[in-house]
């Protein structure tokens, strides 16, 4: 019995690790998308053409690892919140999006991954 609690605490520790850290979930992602200042200097970061603040470190690390498992490591907050940031880059800043596109996904897969999913089809 010890030995399977030994067992389930090390699995649970194990699967912990699977997930990206959620310390910055409580970023007011609505308020970054308002202001076109802030926002050009996360899209800056993204493209290191300008400095980043710790959350942009962070976003720029966990994004090509977040892209190639269709974010299977993100909590639903963070799948809610990287739905927003996609929607709002590709209606209201399409040239920023296909900057960021070109750069994390010079292949297009992700994107159309993406679309497929956004027209309820599977990937």
């Amino acid at each position: 019995m010890k030995g399977c609690l030994i067992l389930l605490a090390v699995v649970a520790v194990a699967l912990a690790a699977e997930k990206y850290p959620s310390k910055y979930d409580d970023v007011d992602i609505d308020r970054i998308l308002q202001n076109n200042r802030v926002l050009t200097n996360y899209i800056r970061c993204m493209l290191d053409e300008g400095s980043c603040t710790a959350e942009g470190r962070e976003l720029k690390k966990t994004l090509p690892d977040a892209l190639a498992t269709d974010c299977s490591k993100c909590n639903e907050k963070q799948k809610v919140t990287a739905e927003k940031v996609i929607n709002h880059l590709r209606t209201k800043r399409p040239k920023d999006w296909d900057r960021l596109v070109t750069k994390y996904d010079p292949r297009g897969e992700y994107k159309k991954r993406f679309e497929n999913l956004q027209n309820g089809k599977k990937a």
